[in-house]
């Protein structure tokens, strides 16, 4: 049975690091690409990072329920592609997604069999340093950021596992992510995601 794993944490905790890295070392996934309306960054690529759209045509998708979930993270909003996770998984494949925890806590309700990972840094003064380094954000975007860690922290009983990417050992994240799919594809009762 294909799997579909929900890779999940604070802003800063490394997510788009870890599924480079991953897609890098040619691990068998899907990796469903998000939609946002957020501006591209320096060194994203359209439709490997994220497919960037127009508040217009995400209000579209939402409106004819082509995302899987929908939340609005720091002013702009983010979804998943529902076609494209269907696609995958009705291929046989392992789909791996990437989504803020409200949305990981959406995914949950709608198919409980997903596998949810928490990748976080191991403390707050991590998330500081990475914020900083990125400079993506101003202060006053930064200190909303942070104070969120904390809640998301909180989040901790909705997820399956947790990840601590300790900086400079990406590899190592990368690894237990990939052993934690390893794991549940040698389940004796295999989870079962069902997709609509």
């Amino acid at each position: 049975m294909p799997l579909l794993v929900v890779l999940s944490g604070p802003s800063g905790a490394g997510k788009d690091a870890v599924l480079n890295r991953m897609r890098d070392l040619g691990h068998a996934l899907h990796y469903a690409v998000t939609t946002t309306t957020r501006p591209r960054r320096a060194g994203e690529s359209d439709g490997r990072d994220y497919a960037f759209v127009t508040e217009a045509e995400y209000g579209r998708m939402l409106r004819d329920g082509e995302l899987l979930e929908s939340a609005q993270v720091y002013g702009y909003w983010y979804g998943v592609p529902r076609q494209q996770v269907k696609r995958a998984l009705d291929e046989g494949r392992d789909v791996i997604l990437k989504v803020d925890v409200q949305g990981a806590a959406a995914i949950r309700k709608l198919l409980p069999a997903s596998v949810l990972v928490f990748l976080t840094l191991p403390g707050l003064e991590d998330y500081e340093h990475r914020l900083r380094g990125r400079q993506t954000e101003s202060d006053a975007e930064m200190k909303v950021r942070l104070g969120r860690v904390s809640h998301e922290m909180n989040s901790l009983d909705l997820f399956d596992y947790i990840v601590v990417n300790h900086h400079g050992k990406l590899d190592e994240s990368v690894a237990c992510i990939w052993s934690i799919v390893t794991a549940e594809k040698c389940r004796v009762n295999p989870r079962t995601v069902e997709l609509k």
